[in-house]
C-alpha cells in the first residue's frame, strides 16, 4: 500500500484539484463566448445584407406601366377573343387590319411560349396573347446570327413568344393584346419599354392563365 500522504502533500493535492477545475471552467466559459461572437457576427451580417437589399429594392421604384409613353405604339380596342374551333382559320389583317395579330378570336389551345425557329400558327399565338404573353416576331431576313442572339437575351424567360415571321414589315415587331409596335432593330429600346408596359399585363382577357401545358408549335428551342 502506498504510504499515507502527509497534511502538506494532501494540501498541495487539493490545491492542484481546484487549479484544474478553475482551468476547465475557465475554458468552458472562453469557447462559449467565441461561439457567441461568432453567432453574433453571423446575424449581423445576415442582418447587414438584408438591409444592404432593401436600401438597394427601395432606391429603383417600380415603375408605373400606365406611365410609359412608346413612340409608334398601335392600339386595337374592342377585340373580341372567342374560341373558334380548332382548323378555323382567322383572317386577322382582313377582320381586325393587324399583322401579325396582336388579339382576336383564336383556337382553344394555346401556344406554349418559348423561343421557336419556325413560324407559328397564329391562332395558337394569339390565344397566348390572351394570357398576358408578349409575341416579339422578326424578319427572318433581316435578324439572323448575334442579332437574333441579342434579342433573344433581351427578352423576359416566361411569358414571351420569340419566332420569325417572313415578310415582317418591321425588322421586329412586339405584340400584347391589343398593342403593337414596329421596331426598328433588336436594340431598339421601345422593345424594353413594351415588355415593361405590356408583359403578364392585367388588362387581358386571361391574366392568370399558363402559357404553358399546351402546344408546342414546329421548332422549339427553348
Amino acid at each position: 500500500m502506498p504510504p499515507e500522504l502527509s497534511v502538506k502533500q494532501q494540501r498541495e493535492a487539493r490545491r492542484a484539484e481546484k487549479v484544474a477545475a478553475l482551468k476547465k471552467q475557465q475554458a468552458t466559459q472562453k469557447r462559449n463566448r467565441l461561439i457567441t461572437l461568432i453567432a453574433s457576427g453571423v446575424g449581423a451580417a445576415g442582418v447587414l445584407a438584408l438591409v444592404i437589399a432593401f436600401v438597394v429594392s427601395s432606391a429603383v421604384p417600380k415603375v408605373d406601366p400606365d406611365s410609359i409613353d412608346i413612340a409608334g405604339l398601335t392600339t386595337f380596342d374592342d377585340l373580341t377573343a372567342t374560341h373558334v374551333a380548332d382548323g378555323t382559320t382567322v383572317d386577322y389583317e382582313t377582320e381586325y387590319d393587324m399583322s401579325p395579330p396582336a388579339g382576336g378570336d383564336h383556337w382553344g389551345a394555346w401556344l406554349n411560349c418559348g423561343v421557336y425557329t419556325e413560324p407559328q400558327q397564329e391562332e395558337n399565338a394569339v390565344h397566348a396573347l390572351e394570357h398576358g404573353a408578349i409575341w416579339v416576331t422578326y424578319n427572318p431576313d433581316e435578324v439572323t446570327g448575334d442579332d437574333l442572339t441579342t434579342l433573344q437575351d433581351s427578352l423576359p424567360d416566361t411569358y414571351v413568344v420569340l419566332s420569325p415571321y417572313p415578310g415582317l414589315q418591321a425588322p421586329v415587331v412586339a405584340s400584347g393584346w391589343g398593342n403593337q409596335v414596329e421596331l426598328d432593330g433588336v436594340d431598339d429600346p421601345r422593345l424594353t419599354d413594351f415588355v415593361d408596359k405590356f408583359w403578364r399585363s392585367a388588362d387581358v382577357p386571361e391574366p392568370t392563365a399558363a402559357c404553358t401545358g399546351a402546344i408546342d408549335g414546329p421548332g422549339k428551342i427553348a
